[in-house]
């Protein structure tokens, strides 16, 4: 169990997503970054889909009640254990009784944090990703705060197998952790000014010649007014031919939508069900782990991409995640 002393700026817990609930217009919800919440599960010997606790800028204090194994990755929210840096991107054994502290973001805008068997949060929907605004899901489908005691689920075999082999290297501190960490072809690298890899959307043709350019040529920079819903852009205005009236359409996480004042946003974890605005664009899914990590006011680029150069980044990264998961299992 651990007890949440100081909660942080934004803490939920999350899963990956909320499916099959679209139609009843339950959104998916689930992690930003979805690539570090899967790898932190990974490192503790949890499946991919285990809640984590998910950590937004400024991360909490957390005191753990019993030993845990514990795994942190995604953006680096400098977490300490008395005053010491605990590794990130690797198994770590944490002692009863120590508090793990998070500070301002150094790199990123989320980080996650696992450990061995998962918490232990009622699912609702198959899910235990917390939706805000409907109150749903996660702990008591709220935002964690101080005092918030959270159980762990039971563990399994294969974290039993890092825990002991983590004991056997205890040094007497209030931490241990693994002398190996993820390879670093598979964490992201959070450049400046980051490029963005972009199919074109549905309704891309309706778009002027010259707002077709500039999606491809011109900067544009985070809105302060975005959240985990979507991203607003700021930058050149994107207009269509002419006006148009559109049914609601299918919508996912990275679709770009374009409202009538020429602003685009991009569609994240919480997004609607459906859009009636058009869509100039699809950010490629590898990417959008990366998305999830950028910070207001942050200037993005967008590139051209085709479907079949995306599904081919996607199935090479799912291939790394493979083998990742294959060594670990047979430690």
């Amino acid at each position: 169990m651990i007890t949440i002393t100081k909660p942080g700026l934004l803490s939920t817990i999350q899963d990956l997503g909320r499916f099959g609930y679209q139609k009843y217009g339950v959104i998916t919800s689930g992690a930003m970054d979805s690539l570090s919440h899967r790898l932190a599960n990974l490192l503790v010997g949890n499946e991919e889909n285990k809640p984590t606790i998910e950590m937004t800028f400024l991360g909490p204090n957390v005191q753990f009640q019993e030993d845990a194994l514990i795994a942190i990755c995604g953006g680096d929210l400098s977490p300490t254990i008395q005053d010491r840096p605990v590794p990130m991107w690797r198994p770590v054994l944490v002692k009863k009784g120590a508090v793990l502290k998070f500070g301002y973001a150094k790199t990123g805008t989320r980080s996650y944090l696992a450990v061995a068997g998962g918490f232990s949060i009622p699912s609702i929907m198959n899910s235990t990703s917390t939706y805000l605004r409907a109150n749903l899901g996660g702990f008591h489908g709220r935002a964690l705060q101080a005092g918030d005691k959270i159980a762990f689920a039971e563990k399994s075999h294969q974290s039993s197998k890092l825990i002991k082999k983590l004991i056997n290297m205890d040094r007497n501190l209030p931490f241990v952790e693994m002398n190996w960490s993820i390879s670093s072809e598979l964490i992201p690298k959070l450049e400046k000014n980051p490029v963005f890899r972009v199919m074109k959307g549905r309704q891309y043709q309706l778009f002027t010649k010259e707002s077709q350019e500039w999606l491809w040529t011109e900067p544009f920079q985070i809105s302060p007014q975005s959240d985990r819903m979507g991203y607003r852009l700021k930058g050149p205005m994107l207009r269509l031919e002419k006006a148009i009236e559109m049914l609601s359409e299918a919508v996912t996480f990275g679709t770009i939508q374009v409202p009538a004042d020429g602003n685009p946003i991009i569609l994240m974890a919480d997004r609607q069900t459906t859009g009636g605005y058009p869509k100039i664009g699809e950010i490629a899914s590898v990417d959008l782990p990366l998305l999830a990590q950028v910070k207001p006011n942050d200037t993005i680029h967008f590139t051209n991409i085709t479907p079949e150069e995306a599904q081919l980044l996607y199935l090479e990264r799912e291939k790394k995640i493979k083998q990742l998961k294959y060594g670990i299992y047979h430690l």
